[in-house]
């Protein structure tokens, strides 16, 4: 399966409709496609190891 993103650009590029040989297409609208985008990055991150949250612990140089 190829990165949404890529085809989020790519969709981006092309037109919106049109007609091949009598078989007419239309895209989703790259609101859909960029709304759709955004769900499945938060969806990774959510099921991903740490949740989408990195947790890290700060020492100042001068503490023992």
């Amino acid at each position: 399966m190829t990165d949404l993103s890529e085809s989020i650009e790519e969709s981006a590029q092309q037109p919106k409709s049109g007609n091949f040989d009598g078989v007419n297409f239309t895209q989703h609208s790259l609101k859909e496609q960029i709304e759709a985008d955004k769900y499945l990055a938060a969806k990774n991150a959510a099921t991903g190891k740490t949740r989408g949250i990195a947790f890290t612990q700060l020492r100042h140089p001068g503490a023992p």
